[in-house]
């Protein structure tokens, strides 16, 4: 295996979770800004510092397939830190859902400005009148309009009593215009004709309304941008929850398989120490209970490989998972279980790490951010007692558009004789039967009186602000104590690591003094089989130095929320 797995500083750092795992742990729904704004402050909390609340992740990253090697689901995949890391954060299940929340988020703030920007609607209506009922049955006007025939006649008749020409009864002035409707052609008009009825109508509007003044809307866009930058704290916050996941998960892997080394050379010794006892044994040196003894112990120690391996195995499918690969995709970790796996941490004092965390820790601006939100939301229910001014244009074009577009009028052969007509068949979109029609005003709507519901509201987002100040503060008060336990289990790590190389060492020197008495003849098997156990539980208990070493710097990065090699 090769040595190093160097961690470069690509990685933004890891910290604890304000998130607590919002997709992960079941969060409300989103329905919107504003709707977001009424659940802001309904999060509880969850460990030590993990405090629940809705908010929306993403995350744009680096193709990390390339870095690893373009092969198919089949062949073996070799995987430095760095490349699972990378990975993790393109294929991470977690991670590709939250990439479509802050994609909603993006969405939302487009939402909310389209409420200040103009609306425009156009609709389209047509109507077939197949029976018409006459508006002034019953009323007495209906014999209003019959008698509209005899203005002709009367005014026949004052022009004639003018120039001493001889007036016309009503019978005769009817006679002589259907006959001269006959003369033309013409079926004349029926008197009980609905002038009111048009047998098609259509109606084309184009209504255009712009806001001029909505408090609520204008604090929803600036709640909307606020709310955006909540996503993107999410982010980078989740982001950091994954590689230290990876990380735990590699490095976990690496000591199961290292372990696995540890037991296989403990069998090879042992092998050894049993061909040494036959040979005694049949020398007569030694009795059969020892060549007995150390061969059951050779089978309990292959028995304990073949579960080490099956473990180890184990945990390369959890690093599966993780970077969303398919169970069965065979992977091999490119690195040992060394402390140049991390940058090494140097000194710090906890007041010091505890002003790292609160600048950059996300959860923290993230706790900071829901405060702000819930401040608008304040000022979104205070605008309702102000009144929402709008502009309107309507522009409608009409048409009424009859079946008999037959038009009959006077012959301009001879227009002052009422008694000669001629007619005009006119198209379907003649100027006649379509007009336009537009209306502009000021639209101005006022709530004065809502039953106490305006205040009731104002008054919840108030209590919700003061929640989440609370919660801001345990956060506060959480991210030290977080901090002091994650620095004192580093440094606990760090002096584990030099008590056990220096056991380490101390085991190799008594395995080997023990070995050269058996090969001398001075020592016996079962001391050389002590000795080579003490070796053995001094290598596991140092790579579990290291491995919790490792652990407790990730964690520490994580508690920080950012990379040691920043700082």
């Amino acid at each position: 295996m090769q040595e190093g797995l160097l961690l470069t500083s690509g990685h933004d750092g890891i910290s604890a979770s304000l998130k607590g795992h919002a997709n992960r742990g079941g969060m409300p729904g989103r329905s919107g800004c504003l709707a977001f704004f009424r659940l802001a402050g309904s999060s509880g909390t969850s460990g030590l510092v993990a405090i629940w609340m809705m908010m929306l992740l993403g995350l744009a990253v680096i193709p990390a397939e390339s870095r690893a090697g373009d092969v198919s689901q089949t062949d073996t995949l070799t995987l430095t830190l760095d490349d699972a890391v990378y990975m993790a954060l393109e294929n991470n299940f977690g991670l590709r859902e939250v990439l479509l929340d802050r994609e909603t988020a993006n969405q939302q703030v487009r939402e909310a400005w389209g409420s200040v920007y103009p609306s425009v609607n156009a609709t389209g209506n047509f109507t077939r009148n197949l029976v018409t009922a006459n508006p002034f049955a019953g009323s007495g006007a209906e014999q209003l309009f019959a008698d509209f025939g005899a203005i002709g006649w009367l005014r026949y008749n004052e022009e004639a009593r003018l120039e001493g020409r001889q007036e016309l009864t009503f019978e005769e002035y009817i006679d002589r215009q259907r006959e001269g409707y006959e003369d033309a052609g013409i079926t004349p008009p029926s008197m009980e004709d609905d002038p009111f009825s048009v047998d098609n109508q259509f109606v084309l509007s184009l209504s255009i309304t712009q806001t001029l003044f909505n408090g609520s809307a204008f604090a929803a866009i600036k709640g909307a941008e606020q709310f955006k930058k909540l996503s993107e704290d999410a982010v980078h916050r989740e982001r950091q929850v994954v590689i230290d996941e990876v990380r735990r998960a590699y490095f976990s892997a690496l000591l199961a398989w290292q372990q696995v080394e540890v037991i296989r050379s403990s069998i090879e010794r042992l092998r050894i120490t049993v061909d040494d006892v036959t040979r005694t044994v049949e020398q007569g040196l030694a009795s059969r209970y020892e060549k007995l003894s150390a061969e059951v112990e050779l089978v309990n120690l292959e028995t304990e490989l073949i579960e080490a391996e099956n473990r180890a195995e184990l945990a390369k499918r959890s690093i599966n998972l993780l970077l969303n690969l398919k169970p069965t995709r065979p992977i091999r970790l490119a690195g040992d279980l060394t402390m140049t796996a991390m940058q090494p941490v140097g000194d710090i004092t906890l007041d010091e790490a505890v002003s790292i965390a609160k600048e950059f820790r996300p959860d923290l601006q993230q706790a900071e951010g829901f405060i702000e939100i819930n401040r608008i939301h304040e000022r979104i229910n205070r605008s309702s007692y102000r009144p929402i001014v709008s502009a309107f244009a309507n522009l409608d074009y009409i048409g009424r558009v009859p079946d008999n577009r037959t038009v009959i009028m006077r012959d301009p052969a001879d227009p002052d004789n009422p008694f000669r007509f001629t007619s005009e068949n006119r198209s379907f979109f003649h100027d006649t039967y379509w007009n336009p029609n537009i209306a502009v005003g000021i639209n101005v709507s006022w709530n004065i009186f809502s039953g106490f519901q305006n205040r009731a509201r104002l008054e919840q987002s108030r209590i919700e602000t003061r929640r989440s100040e609370l919660r801001y503060e345990y956060l506060t008060d959480a991210i030290r104590v977080e901090v002091d336990q994650a620095l004192r289990n580093l440094r606990t790590a760090e002096r584990r690591i030099e008590s056990q190389r220096r056991n380490i060492e101390q085991a190799q020197v008594n395995y080997d003094f023990a070995r050269t008495r058996l090969v001398e003849g001075v020592g016996t098997n079962l001391e050389e089989r002590q000795a080579s156990m003490l070796l053995d539980q001094s290598r596991f208990s140092y790579l579990a130095a290291i491995h919790d070493y490792l652990l407790a710097v990730s964690r520490f990065e994580l508690v920080l929320g950012t990379s040691i090699d920043r700082l």
